[in-house]
């Protein structure tokens, strides 16, 4: 049992800030060291698995009601005896194929805290503005001393990778503790749940979901089993596991942050912090956000970033003169359902609680904020791509080819902006797709990492072992189908961001707005397995489309659900497409239906975004929201200790 030092207690642990935690340390009331005591007696109080896993990990599950445990931490960085003695066990280890793990040159973060304390009672001073900050990585990053496997049971030569991801790096030398791996969704396929570590839970319904790829960065910050995570988004897994565990997620300009050191990065790939605050959020942007050589997007930050840490924005106060639009097309109840009321209730209500912080709020009402802008700017949206999607426009002939002149049919839409079809909305948009990238991606991380048994996708998938259960998805036929193109195309995907950004900072310019605001969510935590919630004119489970497109967006809480509505398997209808994440084409799974209202208090977030570039912002509309509102509350089944 790990029992931290008597005179720590005056400190409270649960819900701390870097800040509270930080003067803490320097009044002498906690040590780094009694800090990464307490926060691995919560993880063994609180990390054991919350499923019952009858045929094993990779089986099917069922759910536990206030299963008081929540599965969010993978692998704990401490040596093997440390962890044999904490009672730990041995599959978190910090290594699987190294156990002797005796090397100086990786201390653990027990080391680490005590070298800081020693550093502190020598010198008076933090190491470093992250001195104390014990923190939780998502597994698809690149820590030297820890393994990284993406969430999956592969079986590596060296399951620690040679280097850290650069972002990484720049925590350590900033003071942070590297205490554990978060639990992710296995190569970050948005399913909660990983073949090496099992199912995740959201620790507010342990029978709902924590939400993304990013799962256990998002319930163990929530939980108070860390200070503050690091996720991962290319659509919504940094956000998703924030809204859905009550928290602050940003996902900040997508060229800000380097993506070097992850297992499968992209273009619209982006790296960020979840914390239980804005402050604490925007503390960590602070130290990995900038340029770095090894990731050439990251190039476009240069001399971009501001002249004052982004903290310095995150304070409470008044927003006049901010002027904030409202993007209707994500509150449309006549397009939506049931489930989405209560969301959009605490929407309106965050409207009016900018509005009396001063903010200028730019509402078209019945109207959409955006649709506009994209009917005026047709001509750098079309392309082939979407003539497919207009065919009454754009007609071909029985092989295919242009049987109009679509250059005359473009100019005709670019002078008649009514003329463009009146359902091309920010909702109906595809991702725009990247042929191949996903196959690249991985394979060049394989090869970076130069692992003696694991080479390319091939081996990961003659290698693996994958779980069984439809209601997740097919993981390893999803791995079977990146692995399957021959070509690489990204034209369609950055075609696509440009067409939005320009589209986007139009309508921001002409409205003169500073930032954006709409929904993070209207869907509330469904049930672990339940059916997939079907895109109900364009709505996703989390709103992710305009941040995909490079621009920084991040959730703030907005309250909570009282009741909601859940979908069970509808028996008297056919198998539907499968649309949940990884899903592969050909597949189907059961049709659903609605269930309820069932009493259910769920968080629910507000979305902000801004121009590339202006998180301070952002970041200071969100701080003000969030310090008037104080809608952030932990989760009651996971308490403090006795």
């Amino acid at each position: 049992m790990v029992t931290p030092a008597a005179h720590a207690a005056g400190f409270r642990l649960e819900e701390a800030s870097i800040a509270s935690t930080q003067s803490a340390i320097l009044a002498s009331q906690v040590t780094s060291t009694e800090l990464v005591q307490r926060y691995l007696a919560r993880i063994k109080a609180y990390n054991g698995p919350g499923v019952r896993e009858p045929n094993g990990i990779l089986g099917v599950i069922e759910t536990i009601p206030h299963a008081k445990q929540i599965n969010a931490i993978a692998t704990l960085n401490l040596r093997p005896a440390t962890l044999k003695s904490l009672g730990f066990p041995e599959r978190m280890a910090r290594s699987l194929t190294d156990p002797v793990d005796n090397n100086p040159a990786m201390p653990d973060a027990l080391e680490v805290a005590a070298a800081q304390d020693a550093h502190f009672k020598k010198t008076g001073k933090l190491i470093g503005p992250l001195h104390g900050v014990v923190m939780a990585i998502k597994d698809q990053y690149d820590t030297f001393d820890l393994r990284t496997t993406a969430g999956a049971d592969v079986p590596y030569a060296n399951d620690r990778p040679p280097t850290d991801a650069t972002f990484i790096k720049r925590l350590r030398e900033a003071g942070a503790i590297i205490l554990a791996k978060a639990t992710m969704g296995e190569y970050a396929s948005g399913t909660p749940r990983s073949s090496f570590n099992g199912t995740l839970n959201n620790p507010y319904d342990t029978e709902r979901s924590p939400m993304g790829s990013s799962s256990g960065s998002g319930s163990s910050v929530a939980a108070n089993l860390v200070l503050v995570s690091i996720g991962e988004e290319s659509g919504t897994s940094i956000r998703g596991p924030a809204v859905y565990n009550n928290l602050v997620g940003i996902a900040a300009t997508q060229e800000l942050v380097s993506r070097h050191g992850m297992v499968e990065g992209g273009i619209n790939t982006r790296t960020g912090p979840i914390a239980r605050s804005v402050d604490d959020a925007a503390r960590i942007l602070d130290v990995i956000a900038g340029f770095d050589p090894l990731d050439p997007m990251t190039a476009a930050s240069f001399r971009r970033t501001p002249s004052q840490p982004y903290a310095s924005f995150a304070k409470a106060g008044r927003l006049d003169g901010v002027r904030v639009g409202v993007l209707r097309e994500y509150t449309r109840r006549d397009l939506f359902t049931e489930e989405d009321t209560q969301a959009l209730d605490l929407f309106e209500k965050a409207i009016e609680d900018l509005r009396k912080l001063g903010a200028t709020i730019v509402d078209p009402g019945e109207k959409d904020l955006l649709t506009p802008y994209i009917h005026k700017n047709f001509y750098v949206l079309y392309s082939p791509t979407t003539a497919k999607r207009y065919p009454e426009l754009f007609p071909v002939d029985a092989e295919g080819k242009p049987t109009t002149d679509r250059t005359a049919t473009v100019l005709d839409l670019t002078m008649h902006p009514e003329k463009v079809p009146a359902k091309l909305t920010i909702r109906d948009f595809g991702d725009g797709e990247a042929l191949g990238q996903g196959k690249h991606m991985l394979n060049y991380y394989l090869a970076l990492r130069g692992d003696e048994r694991i080479h390319t996708i091939d081996d990961l998938l003659s290698t693996g072992k994958f779980f069984d259960d439809e209601r997740f998805g097919d993981r390893k036929s999803g791995l079977v189908r990146k692995n399957e193109p021959r070509e690489i195309d990204n034209r369609p995907r950055v075609h696509l961001r440009y067409a939005v950004q320009y589209i986007v900072q139009h309508a921001m310019a002409d409205l003169n707005l500073d930032v954006i605001m709409s929904p993070t969510n209207n869907i509330p935590a469904p049930k672990l397995g339940s059916p997939t919630v079907p895109r109900q004119n364009g709505r996703p489970l989390v709103w992710s489309f305009l941040g995909a497109q490079g621009f920084p967006n991040m959730t703030v809480p907005a309250g909570f659900t009282t009741q909601v509505y859940d979908r069970v398997v509808d028996p008297d209808k056919p198998r539907v497409p499968t649309t949940g994440p990884g899903a592969t084409p050909g597949e189907t799974e059961p049709a659903s239906k609605l269930v309820g209202p069932v009493p259910a208090k769920l968080p629910v977030g507000v979305d902000f975004l801004a121009r590339p570039f202006d998180e301070p912002t952002m970041i200071k509309v969100a701080s003000a929201y969030q310090a008037a509102t104080k809608h952030r509350s932990p989760p009651p089944d996971f308490g403090p200790l006795p």
